[in-house]
């Protein structure tokens, strides 16, 4: 049972080259990069003049990295 467990815990991140901490990692500043972005839209969509660029160059950067990823598996 807990080998069941364990092994559930650690497919995913093998399947990307990461063990199961880096990947929380990783998907934990995506997670909090996708909150930054977020915010920086709603406050633009009230506010236009503000983060004019932020969410979408946060985005752009994300989408470069994980481009950079899948070429180099």
């Amino acid at each position: 049972m807990i080998a069941r467990v364990v092994d559930a815990f650690q497919r995913h991140p093998a399947t990307v080259g990461e063990n199961y901490f880096e990947h929380m990692a990783f998907a934990a500043r995506f997670g909090v990069l996708m909150l930054a972005a977020g915010g920086a839209a709603l406050v633009h969509a009230v506010l236009p003049f503000m983060f004019e660029t932020t969410a979408s160059r946060i985005l752009r950067g994300m989408c470069a990295e994980i481009d950079a990823r899948a070429h180099n598996r």
